[in-house]
This record gives C-alpha cells, structure tokens and sequence, in this order.
C-alpha cells in the first residue's frame, strides 16, 4: 500500500548504555537518526520504571534530535505538561491507560505538541479507530510493554494493516509507529503493512554502524 509519507527511524533510548547517555544521544544525532524515542515507565502501568522528564531535557539540550516520548504510565495527564516543558516534541499515550482518550489528546495538543495514541498487542484496533483522525500517531506496540529486547509479535501485522486501510481511505495524515524487536527482517514486514516509523532499540544502539543500520532500514520502503 502506498504511504505518503517517508519512512522514519527512531533507536530507542532504552537500549542504549544507561553509563553514557549523554554520548549515545549524540551517536544517534550523528548516525542521521529522525529523532530520539525516549520510553517513560511508572512501574504500575507496566512492570518497570525507566526514565523521567529530567533525563529529557538533559536530551534535549544535548541535541537537536526531534523528541518522541512514549508514556507507559497510568494518568498521563500528571506528565504532560512537565514533558512539554522538557522538549517532548511529541507524547504518545496509552489506551489502555485511561478513560478519557480525548481529553488526554486535546490536553497534549493544547499544549502545543504532537498527540500520539498507543495500543498493546492484545488491544483491539476498534478501540483506537475513533481516535485515529485526531491524533498524529498511532503506536501499535510489537512485544509486551515494558521491556526492551523482546521478540516481534508477527501477528500485529494485522493491525497494522487495518489501522492502514482505515487511514488511506479517510485521507488522513496520521502516522503508524511500530515499536518492539524491530530489525531489518521484522521491520520489513511492518513497513509492507503500512508502517510509517520504526522504533529500534537493540538492534541500532548494537550495530557496529548506526548510521549504516538506519540507512539499511529506510531502504525498506522500496525493498
């Protein structure tokens, strides 16, 4: 399916060495990376705690990079603004953490940032549909949250292309991201679904080259 927009590469942070952050922010600046996903965990919403809106700002005084932040956390309002101040440049939340979608979308969107709605594996699509015309990204999640270095879930594949279908045929500018055990092989499957972004972590931050790594991986669009 034809995509219009250009296919992005986004390493994750979490898979990088927590000993020199600072170092491996500016690694992914300098590999050509089209920003930096920063995961936030709570230890509630999913089983681990990572890093916080301090370490996001260290980020983006550091570089350049183009900031999407990822928030598994419950009540993601308490995080908005504090992340807004701290150079989010887009927050990507979770369905599944609240009840009130659209008031978490016009909130991020009122605070002058790019929305982004997330779903687990489990999470049916018609649960994000409503929202996909109001959102600049959809994040489908490839492995259980909470965790880096997890194996690709395959059949997410179909959510991808029903997310896609649906988005193609309404016009609508929103992005796909997929994020969880992306690597040359699974990212190809993503992008035939339709994916715009892929997030990788262990495979880019583990790569001899970064720089060639992300290279090979935007060449899937054509591949």
């Amino acid at each position: 399916m034809q995509k219009k927009h250009p296919l992005q590469i986004l390493p994750s942070i979490i898979a990088a060495d927590f000993g020199h952050l600072a170092d491996e922010v500016k690694r992914v600046e300098k590999a050509g990376a089209d920003g930096l996903h920063v995961d936030i965990m709570d230890g509630h919403f999913v089983p681990n705690l990572t890093i916080g809106p301090k370490a996001l700002a260290a980020f983006n005084r550091s570089s350049d990079l183009f900031m999407d932040v990822h928030i598994m956390v419950y009540n993601p309002f308490d995080l908005v603004e504090n992340l807004v101040k701290s150079g989010a440049d887009r927050i990507v939340f979770h369905i599944e953490a609240t009840e009130a979608p659209q008031d978490v979308i016009d909130y991020i969107k009122k605070c002058g940032v790019e929305a982004g709605i997330a779903c687990n594996p489990e999470t049916s699509t018609s649960l994000v549909m409503p929202f996909i015309g109001k959102v600049d990204a959809v994040l489908v999640m490839s492995v259980e949250p909470g965790f880096g270095g997890q194996t690709f879930l395959y059949r997410v594949t179909e959510k991808i292309e029903d997310l896609s279908a649906e988005i193609v045929a309404r016009k609508l500018p929103t992005k796909i991201i997929i994020d969880g055990g992306i690597n040359l092989e699974t990212g190809k499957k993503a992008v035939q679904a339709g994916t715009d972004v892929l997030v990788a972590g262990t495979h880019l931050f583990q790569a001899k080259d970064m720089g060639a790594a992300i290279s090979a991986m935007r060449s899937l669009r054509t591949s």
